[in-house]
């Protein structure tokens, strides 16, 4: 999901005539719910019973000579006024609020698994849509992306010897099919590095590799994604090198209850494509062991296909600018998901919190000097074409920031900085004091955000939210992925939160 952008696609943009040809599916909520409109502030723009945060000036406390300036000049000795206001409306705003997870829950609900290519995907695009538009964004709109349509079939995977088992599979994303009923006697290895060092012998066979993604490191806040989706991605043109027939992996995750996870893989070209498919943690582990005793022999068979590209959409609304409307600060996330699950964490909190984030601060006036815009991009899972598309239609756009969402909804924690200009942390560490009452203080130099990567590339200041990550591989790509999964008031505060970074980089 990380990879960096290859060239960028020419696509086309803003196609009325396909959104014309499709009713939409009716706004929900039609407009903000009546607790929501009117902010429990004083006219100062200070909530009493909120605690001050660090370097905010409140009626007693004005700010001190140079508090009032941008934020981002020579550092003075407080936060300026402006964003320490909007940072106590917005905490105050969202306490006991749930509007970001009803909404969630009846998108998710309502149209499930959004793949790309998908009828889902199309209808949950235009609900985004029409709820922005009923919110007031009389800017919303699609803006056309061809995408890749990849539909997956049947599939099933037994032993047959020295035992018969029948185990849960699930084909990775984009793989081939089998065409019939595949058998092979299975080959274990753990990694990639071994099933190099042992090529000779995966020659005719079904090869698994059972690489286990490490516990959750909370010191360091790491998961070992990065090393433990390497047999996903490039596992099967590794292993049809050697001439293996097809390739299964232990799924991408520390945590199972016989829970497979999908997700997207890639052919090297001029490599012999072979089929690919995750079993679960526990499937891996018996295999393992069968395998140790003797010989094992497995039947595979997946119906996946390929069809040709369909018309999708990225879903685009605005906060319009009261001084620069033309220079644009995005923030968003991917509304298309995987066909398992309901894709709720991923996306469809990141996509449902870019758009309360604009809400909220429609609501309560903050309408800063620049454009805010969300963007939900299409196809972020299988291709990355709305993250291009966008670009191709925008990148000469002068942009002031962006905002990426796309790593689940738990417990807000702060914002990732894209590279590595310790300035630019810095400036925003700044601001950090202002995140404490969401929960979201933790700025630090981190990445963007995929969809946005082409933005970043052009050096856009680039920003990936940051909620807690220990539990989102648990569910991330699987059938697990349910909006039950999701705290509603996680969700509402890193909402907030997204809302005052984005006010932050557009006021400045």
């Amino acid at each position: 999901m990380r990879a960096r952008l290859a060239a960028l696609a020419l696509v086309a943009v803003a196609s009325s005539a396909c959104s014309k040809q499709r009713t939409p599916p009716p706004a929900i909520p039609p407009g903000a719910p009546t607790e929501l409109t009117e902010p429990d502030v004083d006219e100062d723009g200070i909530d009493d019973d909120v605690e001050p945060v660090p370097g905010q000036a409140t009626p007693d406390t004005p700010p001190p000579e140079g508090g009032d300036d941008d934020g981002f000049g020579p550092a003075p000795t407080a936060t300026p006024k402006w964003a320490a206001q909007a940072a106590s409306k917005l905490t105050a705003h969202v306490k006991g609020k749930r509007r970001a997870w009803e909404r969630l829950a009846t998108m998710v609900d309502r149209f499930g698994p959004r793949p790309s290519g998908s009828k889902a995907l199309e209808q949950a695009i235009d609900w985004s849509v029409e709820t922005m538009r009923a919110d007031g964004f009389d800017t919303a709109r699609r803006e056309k992306v061809m995408v890749p349509h990849w539909e997956r079939g049947r599939e099933s995977l037994q032993v047959t010897a020295p035992t018969r088992r029948e185990l849960t599979v699930l084909g990775l994303g984009g793989t081939v099919g089998t065409k019939g009923t595949l058998r092979a006697e299975l080959m274990v290895v753990a990694d990639l590095d071994e099933l190099d060092r042992r090529g000779a012998e995966a020659k005719g066979k079904i090869v698994l590799v059972n690489l286990a993604m490490p516990p959750y490191d909370h010191e360091n806040e790491e998961s070992g994604y990065g090393t433990a989706v390497r047999p996903r991605s490039e596992g099967a043109s590794r292993a049809a090198k050697h001439g293996a027939r097809a390739l299964l992996i232990r799924s991408v995750t520390a945590v199972s209850l016989d829970n497979p996870h999908t997700g997207a893989m890639r052919y090297e070209d001029g490599v012999a494509k072979i089929p690919a498919a995750a079993v679960t943690i526990e499937g891996a582990e018996f295999l393992a062991r069968a395998a140790a005793r003797g010989p094992v022999t497995v039947q595979l068979s997946l119906g996946a296909r390929r069809l040709p590209d369909a018309p999708s959409a990225n879903a685009v609304a605005e906060l319009r600018g009261r001084e620069l409307p033309e220079e644009v600060v995005v923030i968003g996330g991917h509304i298309d998901s995987w066909d398992v699950g309901d894709g709720a964490s991923d996306d469809g909190a990141g996509c449902v919190m870019a758009m309360e984030a604009a809400l909220l601060l429609k609501e309560l006036g903050l309408v800063p000097r620049r454009t805010v815009r969300v963007v939900l991009f299409t196809n972020e899972e299988f291709g990355l074409r709305g993250g291009k598309a966008y670009f191709e239609a925008h990148g000469k756009e002068v942009h002031a920031g962006a905002i990426e969402s796309d790593s689940g909804a738990g417990a807000p924690k702060g914002f990732g900085v894209a590279g590595k200009d310790k300035e630019k942390v810095a400036a925003l560490q700044r601001f950090a004091p202002l995140f404490a009452g969401l929960g979201a203080s933790d700025i630090q130099q981190g990445w963007g955000g995929a969809d946005i990567s082409p933005l970043t590339d052009a050096g856009v200041l680039s920003l990936s939210l940051r909620p807690d990550g220990s539990r989102y591989f648990d569910v991330h790509h699987s059938p697990a992925d349910t909006v039950d999964k999701i705290d509603p008031d996680h969700m509402q505060r890193n909402a907030a939160a997204l809302a005052l970074m984005a006010y932050i980089l557009a006021e400045r």
